[in-house]
């Protein structure tokens, strides 16, 4: 589950978020490449997190099915009211409930895993619900890994609702959850300038 904050927090800020431009096109783009080449057209694919849903729409053509949810139902309203393709479907759900539609080939959770209340519990959740061998595709802010001058502004800009509820998470701390739940981490690597960002491709253990 996500911070409930965070939800009024993303409601109320989904149109300057729309409205924000990508700070790093090629780098986003490199890893929409990435992402896409590791997916078959066969994939039934769960996305938690997706915001205004500019990647589920690059993304679900080379897909059967791609279900896109947010927490914040904003962040749904503006991606409902984009053109998609008609194998994308925008939900409502929180990372406690997203995974009901499983087992899913592939689960992406994109720059939300450190907003999550539980972190093993949502992990856990995704595992679960990963079809054996299946993928869980992730990039996540370690803000713990960030300079101290700069961790030391997220509590007062918190304060005044510029900065939403989230976890001070390490890129160890995170890859070791990862593993905790089950997971066999397969990719590790960056896209774009902040190393405290990594893209992380895990699996699900084939069965025997």
């Amino acid at each position: 589950m996500l911070h409930r904050n965070n939800q009024r927090f993303w409601n109320r800020i989904a149109e300057r978020y729309a409205a924000r431009p990508l700070k790093n096109v090629p780098a986003y783009e490199a890893m929409l490449a990435d992402v896409a080449a590791r997916l078959k057209p066969t994939d039934r694919v769960l996305e938690i997190g997706c915001g205004t849903g500019g990647t589920a729409i690059a993304l679900a053509p080379g897909v059967a099915h791609w279900t896109a949810t947010d927490f914040s139902s904003e962040m749904i309203r503006i991606a409902q009211a984009k053109p998609a393709p008609k194998n994308l479907t925008f939900t409502v759900s929180d990372a406690a409930t997203a995974c009901d539609g499983g087992p899913f080939d592939a689960i992406c959770a994109f720059n939300v895993l450190h907003l999550v209340d539980d972190l093993p519990a949502t992990l856990g959740q995704i595992h679960k619900n990963l079809q054996p061998g299946g993928q869980m595709i992730s990039k996540t802010w370690c803000f713990a890994d960030m300079k101290l001058s700069l961790r030391a502004l997220f509590p007062a800009l918190r304060a005044v609702g510029l900065f939403p509820a989230a976890k001070s998470l390490s890129e160890g701390q995170l890859g070791q959850a990862i593993l905790d739940a089950g997971f066999e981490i397969v990719e590790q690597r960056l896209f774009g300038d902040y190393r405290q960002n990594p893209y992380i491709v895990a699996r699900k253990q084939p069965e025997p």
